[in-house]
């Protein structure tokens, strides 16, 4: 049956909008599924005040200060989650103490800030901005930071991430499979001076393994199944000259419950009515959380690095109106952000309400 059509509406979405109108894409299954276009005569943003728990969030990550941040044995904090995934921050100063074992979940590292070496069952892998480290469920793993100012936003799924369907695009789109970066076997073979402890979680409790040697011992490994990395700077993202492409051709990692897509410097649409701004719409099956890494945010306005907002579904996003009234003013993009969307409702947890910005729903207007 596909176009129906009533009223007035542009031929091509987000080319050609109607005068005096707001477009507003109201789909389903993320971006993936069926949609249709309303056009509206007023920014479906343009509320005057909420009642009840649904309103949009943003949380300014960097006031979390995570035990890990001044306590080599410290952990990560968590701030949002759901069954699916949780939401970490980790601010480790100093080199871990001990071994770590994730048995919950596959955790998906995202650098923000900070080097150093991640040492795993497969061997060590060097981390810097803007990598993001995969570390499947129960691998065992030790960061030791070079800096002193690190931060890890950290992404546990309950099953793993896997590269996304590149379709017609091709093996070699969004990222090549050649600047992946997978470990080489370093076992430390001395060390039986010492215990060596293994923390393990299960059902987010912990228990500790000694070993009269160091764990990391593996002289070599082969499969498919391994710790790797690729770093947003090998990202190369999916264009449009002459339409706005939604956030799924960005995705970079899939796992059951949720989607990451990565956000990063592009040119923006070169036909004159082109829209150059992310669409209106209402999150119809997925929330969105986006945490922001680097660069200008222009569709929002005062955000900074290390802020993170999270869209629930039912409601609406979009451009802030200035950036709306200003997007032929610029020429490209200049940022760098990591979207997750979830399946089912992201819950805000205590650490995220301790560091929320509780009026931001208002920052529309």
């Amino acid at each position: 049956m596909y176009p129906l059509k009533r009223g007035k509406f542009a031929k091509q979405a987000h080319v050609g909008i109607p005068e005096g109108t707001f477009e507003e894409e109201h789909g389903r299954k993320g971006f993936y599924g069926k949609s249709s276009h309303l056009y509206h005569a007023h920014p479906p943003t343009g509320w005057i005040r909420f009642e009840g728990k649904l309103r949009p969030h943003l949380f300014d990550l960097n006031k979390l200060e995570p035990s890990d941040m001044h306590d080599p044995n410290g952990m990560p904090v968590a701030f949002l989650g759901n069954d699916d995934v949780t939401l970490y921050v980790s601010r480790r100063s100093q080199a871990m103490p001990f071994y770590y074992r994730n048995a919950d979940g596959d955790e998906l590292l995202f650098v923000h800030r900070g080097r150093g070496t991640i040492e795993t069952d497969f061997g060590p892998m060097t981390y810097e901005p803007g990598d993001y480290v995969v570390l499947p469920r129960a691998v065992t793993y030790r960061v030791l930071p070079k800096t002193d100012d690190n931060f890890f936003l950290i992404i546990q799924s309950r099953t793993e991430f896997e590269q996304p369907d590149k379709g017609l695009l091709g093996h070699h789109a969004l990222y090549d499979p050649g600047s992946i970066t997978v470990p080489e076997p370093a076992p430390h073979l001395g060390g039986g001076d010492r215990e060596w402890e293994v923390r393990i979680k299960v059902d987010e409790e912990f228990s500790k393994v000694f070993y009269p040697f160091n764990p990391i011992d593996v002289v070599g490994w082969k499969g498919d199944l391994t710790a790797w990395k690729i770093n947003m700077r090998d990202i190369r993202p999916v264009m449009s000259h002459r339409a706005h492409l939604p956030p799924s051709a960005h995705t970079t990692f899939v796992t059951e419950g949720a989607v990451v897509c990565s956000f990063l410097p592009r040119p923006l649409e070169q036909d004159p009515e082109a829209l150059r701004v992310p669409f209106f719409h209402r999150n119809t099956d997925y929330d969105e959380f986006l945490f922001y890494h680097d660069g200008d945010f222009f569709s929002k306005d005062n955000i900074k690095p290390g802020y993170a907002t999270l869209h629930p579904r039912g409601i609406h996003h979009g451009p802030h109106p200035k950036a709306l009234a200003n997007q032929h003013k610029k020429t490209q993009t200049d940022e760098y952000a990591v979207m997750l969307d979830g399946l089912n409702p992201i819950h805000v947890l205590p650490a995220g309400e301790q560091v929320e910005w509780q009026d931001y729903w208002a920052s529309w207007k």
